[in-house]
């Protein structure tokens, strides 16, 4: 083993870091989870926060226990990348952690220094920008996200001693990561192009809006705090600064100064570690391996506690709700366009956890030894053979859900959409959880399709969704996603290694990068790497029977109706309190 070169990829989700050492050609070697801790308040549903030191901790212990279980010693390890969450994370100038909690301790030192993404705080600096009419506003899809890191900054400036505000810095997780790895101070051009308001295709920083909003000692500072204050931006998986620090590398247990490619978020780590997969059809596997140029025809599909929807582009394409495009984030010349729902893992859950039939699901699961979503799945199977109808589909055609109880995140981006249920009954029972089990998961894939077609009708050519994420298991969710997309699905070999493989694959590209040259071809080299590197998925195409295909098609329509539903109602409502 020894004299193989390996690399360790780590992703940072919204619950847990992970740790993985893979093969040059992508076999995982060894992998590890940390929890991370999330902090809410329980006076206010929107606060998120965490912490980087807990953070860093996980993440020493998760590369660690790979180097442990691997056997492998670090002198194999040839390069190491990270994503995460796009959180804020709040540091001084020594990159001590700030608090970000409101209250007294806000400013000052303190552990809970990360606004995570799913924080809703900020809606009115959200607003406050979006009334700006800045060019800023068209490269995220016309609105600006109250989850992205301007309008969180701008909350902080609010509320912070002014004192206390100057001496912090503002990061993106991912490249905090890379700063705390290399103490070298960085930006990620994914990171802030996507979520901290730099546009590439304009020349970067945009002073004129920091001046609009109330930031004007950005600009007039030369972004200090915001980082690449000399245009110090780095393409995805471009090596940062030497490498690992000593303090980084003991921490680590990894050698000082081994390779560490600029990181990106998770949503890009998911469309690296996907995105360039063959793929198993029937049970052979395709003769073509994708080109570069193909990528523009594959959404990658991250989907986890909520999920992103990330695809390439030659050119840049304007959909309205849909983030973006951000030319340069991952390969130089290329655009982006980043999709998303709010909460869709965490959508399940809810729907499951808080109905009055849990606890019999629960027991019915232990007692069969066997998963809640089996006997969901099962309970479905037995009613739909009791009513005598031959899809799932057909035995909710009377429920609608609505699946927005956080928010929208695209196509309408609009933080005050909710969710709506219509078609309840007095029942309470274990098949009426199965029921809205269904229907939730028709909710989602029936946004999924909203977000495909926008991106469609827009200039965009999608003819496959590329899976990675723990929603990947989920095989009825799956297959709905096919018949209601009506394209084909590709399934990770491994649905929990595809973000970690993607920060790997960052890893080997700055370790190699001394062999590529020009920028032309930078981003062929990586997609080389992808192509290498990236197992064989596995297809699910669309299969629905031409009742199930009409059935999904009204149930479609009757999810664009509830839409317009909902903000005219909430109009009237509002039009009645003036």
């Amino acid at each position: 083993m020894a004299s193989e070169s390996y690399y360790i990829g780590v992703d940072v989700g919204t619950g847990s870091a992970r740790a993985g050492i893979v093969k040059k050609d992508g076999t995982l070697i060894a992998s590890s989870t940390q929890n991370i801790t999330t902090f809410r308040d329980k006076e206010d549903h929107r606060i998120f926060e965490q912490s980087t030191t807990e953070i860093w901790n996980a993440i020493a212990k998760t590369i660690r226990d790979v180097l442990e279980v691997s056997k492998i010693p670090a002198s194999s390890v040839k390069g190491i990348g990270f994503d995460a969450t796009c959180s804020l994370a709040v540091t001084d100038e020594n990159a001590d952690p700030v608090v970000v909690t409101k209250g007294d301790q806000l400013g000052q030192s303190g552990d809970r220094n990360i606004i995570l993404w799913a924080d809703h705080r900020a809606e009115e600096e959200a607003e406050l920008i979006n009334s700006t009419g800045s060019v800023v506003l068209d490269y995220v899809g016309g609105t600006i996200s109250l989850e992205m890191e301007i309008p969180k900054t701008l909350w902080l400036k609010k509320r912070m001693d002014s004192k206390l505000f100057a001496r912090c810095q503002f990061f993106d997780l991912p490249d905090f990561l890379t700063y705390r790895a290399t103490g070298h101070n960085t930006r990620s051009v994914c990171s802030i192009a996507c979520k901290c308001s730099y546009v590439p295709a304009k020349g970067g920083w945009q002073g004129d809006f920091f001046e609009k909003i109330g930031l004007p000692e950005f600009s007039k500072e030369n972004y200090r705090q915001m980082g690449a204050a000399d245009g110090d931006v780095l393409n995805a998986g471009l090596p940062v600064g030497n490498g690992l620090s000593k303090r980084a590398a003991e921490e680590l247990g990894l050698l000082e100064g081994t390779p560490v490619g600029s990181g990106v978020i998770d949503a890009y780590a998911g469309w690296l570690g996907t995105i360039a997969a063959r793929y198993n059809e029937n049970g052979k596997l395709s003769d073509v391996v994708p080109s570069l140029d193909e990528s523009r025809h594959r959404l990658a599909a991250v989907a986890g506690t909520s999920t992103c929807y990330v695809v390439q582009s030659p050119e840049g394409v304007f959909v309205d709700g849909v983030w973006g495009p951000y030319r340069d984030v991952v390969f130089p010349g290329w655009w982006c366009n980043e999709g998303g729902q709010s909460s869709t893992g965490q959508l399940i859950d809810f729907m499951i956890t808080t109905h009055p039939a849990y606890k019999e699901l629960t027991e019915r699961a232990e007692n069969q030894k066997t998963s809640i979503h089996e006997v969901l799945n099962d309970t479905l199977v037995a009613m739909k053979d009791e009513n005598n109808v031959e899809t799932f589909t057909e035995l909710t055609k009377d429920l609608h859900f609505y699946p927005d109880l956080h928010g929208n995140r695209s196509p309408i981006a609009d933080p005050r959409m909710r969710g709506a249920i219509m078609g309840l009954s007095l029942d309470a029972g274990l098949g009426d959880l199965a029921r809205k089990f269904n229907v939730t998961l028709e909710a989602i894939a029936l946004q999924t399709r909203h977000i495909v077609d926008e991106m469609n009708a827009k200039g965009h050519s999608i003819q496959a969704i590329y899976m990675s994420g723990g929603q990947a298991k989920n095989q009825p969710l799956m297959q709905l996603l096919a018949d209601v997309c009506k394209m084909p699905v590709v399934l990770p070999a491994n649905s929990g290694v595809a973000v970690v493989l993607g920060s790997a694959m960052l890893g080997r590209f700055a370790a190699e990068w001394g062999t590529v040259k020009g920028k032309a071809s930078q981003g062929q080299g990586l997609w080389d790497v992808m192509v290498e590197m990236t197992p064989v998925g596995t297809m699910v195409s669309p299969a629905a029977s031409d009742k199930e295909k009409r059935l999904l098609e009204a149930k479609y329509k009757i999810f664009r109706e509830t839409i317009e539903i909902q903000k005219r109602w909430r109009k009237q409502m509002e039009d009645a309190t003036k």
